[in-house]
C-alpha cells in the first residue's frame, strides 16, 4: 500500500465505523420516535426538518445542483427508495409490533441481494471467500438477535413491509451508484427531503390524522436521525459505494445489529446471552472475508 493510499484508507474505515454505530443506534431512536407519532407522521416531520437543516447548508456553501432532468430524475428516484419507501416500510413493521431483533434480521439480507445483483448486473467477480462471508455474516446476525426472534409476531402486512423495506434500501444504494455518480451529496441530500416529504406527508394526514404528542424524546430522536444518520450516515454509505466495490460496502450492514446490542448494554445494562456473544463474534468474522482485500504491491 502506497503512503498517499495510507491516508484514505484510515477516512474509509473512520465512516465504516461511523456508518455502522450511528445505522445501529438508529433502530432504537426510531423506536422512541414512534412513541409520540405514528410511523408516516414521524418520518414526515423527520424530514420537515432535514429540509431545514440544508436548505441554510446548500445556500452557505453553494454546492453543484444536477446538471440535467435527467440526473434530477435519478437523484429523486433514489432518495425515495432509500429514504420515503425503505423507511416507510421498516418503521411501519415495527409500528405494526414486529420486534427490532425480527426486523434487523430481515433487513440485513441486504448484503446477500446486493451481491447476487452486483455478481450478475455490475460487473464485479466475487471470490468464493466473499460468498462464505456472506453466509458467515447472516448466520452470525440470526445468532445475536436469536433471543428476540417471535415469528409469531410477523403478519401478512408487517412481512410485506419489511420486504418492501429490504427492496428499497436494495435498489436505492445500487441505484445512486450508478445513476448519480457524480452528485453533489448536499444537494442530493436536500431534493431527496423534499420529495420524501411531499410522498409521505398526504399518508401522514389521510391514514394517521397527523396526530403528534410533543415531547423532549421525540425531538431528541428527530435530531439524531437527521443529522447524524440521514444526512452523515446516508452521506458515508455513498461516499464509500463510490470508492469500493458494492458488495464489500453493503457488508457492514451485518454489524448493525451487532452494534444494537452492544448499545443496548452501554445504555440498560442488557447483558447479551452467549448465544449472542457466538453471533457477534460470527458476524466479525463474515464482514471481515467479504471486506479484507489483499493489498496489491506497489510498482516499482
Amino acid at each position: 500500500m502506497s503512503a498517499a493510499a495510507a491516508p484514505r484508507r484510515w477516512f474509509d474505515s473512520l465512516l465504516a465505523w461511523y456508518f455502522v454505530a450511528i445505522w445501529g443506534s438508529g433502530f432504537l431512536a426510531s423506536k422512541i420516535g414512534m412513541l409520540y407519532a405514528a410511523p408516516f407522521t414521524f418520518l414526515t416531520a423527520r424530514f420537515v426538518f432535514g429540509i431545514a437543516c440544508m436548505i441554510p447548508i446548500v445556500l452557505i456553501m453553494r454546492p453543484r445542483w444536477p446538471a440535467s432532468r435527467v440526473e434530477f430524475g435519478h437523484v429523486i428516484v433514489a432518495g425515495l427508495l432509500m429514504h420515503a419507501i425503505h423507511l416507510g416500510g421498516s418503521h411501519y413493521t415495527q409500528y405494526l409490533g414486529v420486534s427490532a431483533g425480527i426486523t434487523a434480521v430481515l433487513l440485513t439480507v441486504q448484503p446477500l441481494l446486493t451481491a447476487l445483483i452486483a455478481s450478475r448486473w455490475l460487473g464485479e467477480r466475487l471470490s468464493a471467500r466473499q460468498w462464505l462471508g456472506i453466509a458467515v455474516g447472516f448466520a452470525g446476525v440470526v445468532l445475536v438477535v436469536w433471543h428476540k426472534i417471535d415469528i409469531r409476531e410477523m403478519t401478512l402486512a408487517s412481512l410485506g413491509a419489511v420486504i418492501v423495506a429490504l427492496l428499497a434500501v436494495t435498489a436505492g444504494t445500487l441505484y445512486q451508484r450508478v445513476f448519480c455518480p457524480r452528485v453533489d451529496l448536499r444537494t442530493a441530500s436536500l431534493l431527496q427531503f423534499i420529495a420524501s416529504a411531499a410522498v409521505l406527508a398526504p399518508l401522514a394526514w389521510l391514514v394517521e390524522g397527523f396526530r403528534i404528542t410533543w415531547a423532549w424524546q421525540m425531538l431528541a430522536a428527530i435530531v439524531f436521525l437527521v443529522i447524524f444518520a440521514s444526512i452523515l450516515a446516508v452521506s458515508a454509505l455513498h461516499t464509500l459505494m463510490r470508492r469500493g466495490e458494492a458488495t464489500r460496502v453493503t457488508s457492514l450492514f451485518y454489524l448493525t445489529p451487532v452494534f444494537a446490542v452492544v448499545l443496548e448494554f452501554a445504555l440498560f445494562k442488557v447483558v447479551p446471552s452467549a448465544v449472542s456473544m457466538l453471533g457477534i463474534a460470527i458476524t466479525c468474522a463474515g464482514v471481515a472475508l467479504v471486506a479484507w482485500k489483499r493489498d496489491q504491491p506497489a510498482p516499482e
